[in-house]
């Protein structure tokens, strides 16, 4: 992936520096949560939970949330669907974009 950042305007470069900035922030976050899902996976096709495995009690179950839509202007940003609306969907929302527009 090669970027000519001499082509970009000041607002792109730091739009573009605050998405590294997060991406970088949320790199280990990203990463642990892929392998939760995948170690999860395996548990449950032997017939285990996770919670089961490792001895440790998960008091409420919870199932891991995966991403379900994505930011169109910055793929980065993602939501589960659940929760608060991120301020991006809801403005997406509201010029027009349906959900099913935003779905990963």
């Amino acid at each position: 992936m090669e970027i000519d950042l001499n082509n970009l305007s000041l607002k792109e470069l730091k739009d573009l520096q605050s998405q590294v900035a997060k991406a970088i922030a949320t790199y280990d976050e990203r990463r642990r949560h892929e392998v939760l899902v995948e170690l999860d996976a395996i548990a449950k096709a032997r017939g285990f939970s996770l919670a089961e495995l490792t001895g440790i009690s998960a008091g409420r179950k919870r199932s891991l949330s995966l991403a379900k839509y994505a930011n169109p202007a910055n793929s980065a940003d993602t939501w589960s669907g659940r929760g608060r609306k991120p301020r991006w969907f809801s403005e997406a929302l509201a010029r027009g974009m349906k959900p099913e527009d935003m779905a990963i």
